[in-house]
């Protein structure tokens, strides 16, 4: 079984932080890359820029208030993007409100988290999705990765 590769797409720092321990602790520790906005999300699932040679994630945890792009809009650029769309992607949001878990459903999220205001509830929500699309979820292969062609002269 192969560890998970996670994008956490998250700009505050604490709670990044918060989400990377937790899934340290789970069954199978995931490979974590993280962002800080929707533009550099968008950027590494497309492997452009700084991300050319970004390896496929096999999970997205978006955060849903961020600046620049919103997690709704970049939940729905993925997800309207033929080669990104088949990414599980888990909202992971520190909004209960019905009409975010609403919208974020009608873009295909995978599922919407409320991120729980104490550290043992976070923690044990974090590492149940980890520890799901690790081990029950079947998540779609990444493509092969072709790295350019660099000549050794």
């Amino acid at each position: 079984m192969r560890a998970l590769h996670v994008l956490l797409v998250d700009d505050d720092e604490a709670d990044a932080l918060l989400v990377e321990e937790a899934l340290e602790a789970a069954a199978v520790p995931p490979t974590v890359t993280r962002v800080t906005d929707g533009r550099q999300a968008l950027d590494f699932l497309r492997r452009r820029g700084f991300f050319a040679l970004a390896r496929r994630p096999d999970l997205v945890l978006l955060d849903l208030s961020m600046p620049l792009m919103d997690g709704h809009q970049v939940l729905a650029a993925i997800k309207n993007d033929d080669d990104l769309r088949a990414i599980p992607v888990v909202m992971l949001s520190g909004s209960s409100a019905q009409d975010d878990v609403t919208a974020s459903y009608r873009q295909h999220a995978s599922a919407f988290v409320t991120k729980p205001m104490d550290w043992i509830s976070f923690a044990t929500a974090v590492r149940t999705i980890s520890d799901f699309f690790q081990a029950a979820a079947a998540v779609p292969e990444p493509p092969a990765t072709i790295l350019p062609f660099r000549s050794r002269a």
